[in-house]
């Protein structure tokens, strides 16, 4: 199999990533890396580990976006089956695992792998809690399909017509066309890469206000921004009771947030060592009004752009 490797400015996690597919246990035929325009060192740093490698290829796409990517390096592979990963770390067993998964089903043409947050410091176990995907059992005990960690049929790939030219979201439309073509998956739990999170509030709400702006730009605003916009409704309406009421129902905020951060904890309690001490809930629910505001910034960004037909790749 090929694996191909979208990145742009990875400058810092470029060499780990390579580091990790070329040590794999199952060796891949070859390392496609599509750089989508970066301006920092990353496509020097894949060209020295190109030139030591030659399974190894780096591809410069222009000012891609990762959907555009993905296509271009599934385009040139040479072998039927592809993996793809971003700028995480496979595990060693990661490219066998699928493999492994794909000939125990001979009619699956699609396999979904596993990825684990990296925690490494209190903030970033807060932010696992906050916003990583739960595992679910109805998906083989993965957190659901990513691009971060899976493999696909080169055929499946084009009867499901690539994935969308955009810069956020492509991953959710381009899983939905598989599904609606009846494209047949199967999941890989053991297949697991990790993945580094944002290690700050202030890198954190950069992130989150770029995915939520071409998140509404492709659409799918009714996903992820209409179920915010519903909380902060319902605490709109504890707010009018408090003004005209009875000044106690401002205490509904703190309950409803503290609750929605330990439904969240519960959901992933085994991602973090010690989940329930006060500040851990407390360090979840501050990440989760951190994403919450880059939600509705991002979305009013989106809201005031240009129609979508002219939107920026």
């Amino acid at each position: 199999m090929s694996v191909v490797v979208p990145i742009r400015n990875e400058s810092a996690s470029i060499a780990t990533t390579l580091e990790a597919l070329l040590g794999q246990t199952h060796a891949p035929e070859e390392i496609i890396v599509v750089d989508g325009g970066s301006v920092d060192d990353t496509v020097e740093r894949a060209r020295s580990i190109s030139a030591q490698h030659p399974r190894v290829r780096v591809i410069e796409a222009g000012p891609a976006t990762p959907g555009r990517g993905r296509n271009v390096g599934i385009g040139a592979a040479s072998t039927r089956w592809v993996a793809l990963t971003d700028a995480g770390r496979a595990d060693p067993d990661w490219l066998r695992e699928l493999l492994l998964a794909a000939k125990g089903n001979a009619a699956a043409r699609v396999v979904y792998g596993e990825y684990d947050p990296a925690i490494n410091s209190f903030f970033t176990r807060c932010a696992a809690l906050a916003y990583v995907g739960a595992r679910r059992q109805a998906l083989g005990g993965t957190r659901g399909p990513a691009t971060l960690s899976m493999m696909i049929d080169r055929e499946a790939w084009r009867r499901a017509g690539g994935f969308p030219d955009v810069r956020a979201g492509e991953d959710l439309l381009f899983f939905d066309r598989l599904a609606s073509t009846g494209i047949p998956a199967v999941w890989a739990p053991a297949a697991r890469v990790r993945w580094d999170l944002q290690p700050s509030f202030a890198t954190t709400f950069r992130r989150f206000n770029l995915y939520s702006f071409h998140n509404v730009r492709a659409g799918l605003a009714h996903r992820w921004h209409y179920g915010t916009a519903r909380i902060y409704l319902v605490l709109a309406v504890f707010g009018l009771l408090a003004a005209l009421l009875d000044a106690r129902w401002w205490l509904a905020f703190p309950a409803v947030l503290a609750a929605r951060a330990m439904k969240a904890i519960w959901q992933r309690r085994n991602d973090a060592p010690f989940p329930w001490n006060p500040a851990t809930i407390a360090g979840v629910m501050a990440i989760m009004l951190v994403v919450d505001a880059a939600t509705f910034t991002g979305w009013l960004r989106a809201l005031r752009a240009q129609p979508a037909s002219s939107r920026e790749r």
